[in-house]
């Protein structure tokens, strides 16, 4: 007998637009395909063969977060194929800080009501996102919540593995007053500070739509685009260079994320002066009237990653980030010093 509730329906939760949505999904789900891959959609865990050829002592790195408050943005534009990106990227971007390779991807997606092109679309951005980084999406779930959530909200949240040899993790212990700080940059805003940025736009008043000169877009296509992924260039990176320590410019800014990665008895001096100057950031000072210290406090400021590296490689790395795609500055240097980290 077909699974169905006629009385499961009346209460809000249809599992048949269950079903149609995991049809729906599938063919997202198999672009994220990796040879670990072991086990299809429908089992109970997804499982995963990792390689261990090659390594002394498999460390596995676990990484969990969501997207915030920025899929409101999706919400009120009514887009919901990008915010999928964010999820992975909060997750797989804080696992490389250690060396390690994402290996696989989980989401968890509570909604008010299944409408099952909508989660296809949330959907697509996840693998998506996997792709990027070269993780495989291998489960999820997907809860029908009525009455918890409006029909037309959602959460999403996400959880990565992934895998480093012992000898190989980055944790910052090799740094040295003089080793240089480099600084990948970021697509924007990426997924933190959202509810200040939606209390500085007013964007629930229909401000989302706004075509901003400054911008060359509306505010709503500036803020909702995707949180960069770095994974594959910093993997490509410690291959060919002795990276010491990697920080994820995620909540809480320069002042909170930088100091994770520094070894007792050193700074961070950071050069604002060799920073990105973009537009959406000076748009929220401007029109926040925020202080500067709660600028670097709470937004990434155009960084969204930190690297360290020793003078003798710094020019180095440079090139090879750059052949990668990335937007690279040299944004500082580690010195003696108790602060975490010290704007010059």
């Amino acid at each position: 007998m077909k699974s169905f509730s006629e009385s499961y329906k009346a209460a809000g939760v249809d599992v048949t637009a269950g079903y149609q949505a995991v049809e729906l999904m599938k063919s997202h789900v198999a672009r994220t395909t990796t040879p670990g891959v072991i086990s299809g959609l429908g089992g109970f865990g997804g499982m995963f063969r990792p390689e261990l050829a090659g390594m002394k002592e498999p460390v596995l790195v676990s990484g969990t977060d969501g997207v915030g408050t920025k899929l409101r943005l999706a919400f009120l534009m009514d887009q919901h194929n990008t915010i999928g990106v964010d999820c992975v990227a909060m997750c797989v971007n804080d696992v490389i800080c250690g060396g390690a390779q994402p290996l696989f991807f989980l989401d968890y997606l509570a909604v008010g009501k299944n409408h099952p092109e909508k989660i296809e679309q949330i959907v697509a951005g996840v693998a998506d996102g996997c792709v990027q980084s070269g993780c495989a999406l291998v489960g999820g779930e997907t809860a029908e919540m009525p009455g918890f959530y409006p029909e037309d909200e959602y959460d999403l949240a996400g959880f990565c593995v992934g895998m480093v040899d012992r000898e190989k993790i980055i944790d910052g212990s090799r740094m040295r007053a003089g080793d240089v700080i480099l600084g990948l940059g970021s697509s924007g805003v990426h997924s933190n500070g959202f509810s200040l940025v939606r209390k500085v736009f007013r964007l629930e008043e229909s401000n989302i739509g706004r075509y901003v000169e400054e911008l060359g877009k509306t505010l709503g296509e500036e803020l909702l685009t995707p949180t960069k992924i770095y994974v594959k260039s910093i993997l490509q990176l410690i291959k060919e260079c002795d990276v010491k320590a990697v920080s994820h410019i995620t909540g809480g800014g320069f002042y909170e994320n930088i100091p994770r990665m520094m070894k007792n008895g050193l700074t961070a001096r950071i050069e604002k002066s060799a920073l990105p100057s973009l537009p959406v950031f000076h748009l929220l000072q401007s029109v926040g009237n925020i202080p500067e210290h709660d600028m670097y406090n709470t937004f990434n400021m155009g960084i969204g990653m930190c690297l360290v590296v020793s003078p003798e490689e710094a020019d180095k790395a440079k090139t090879l980030l750059t052949a990668a795609g990335e937007t690279v500055y040299v944004m500082g240097q580690v010195a003696e010093g108790t602060e975490g980290v010290v704007l010059c």
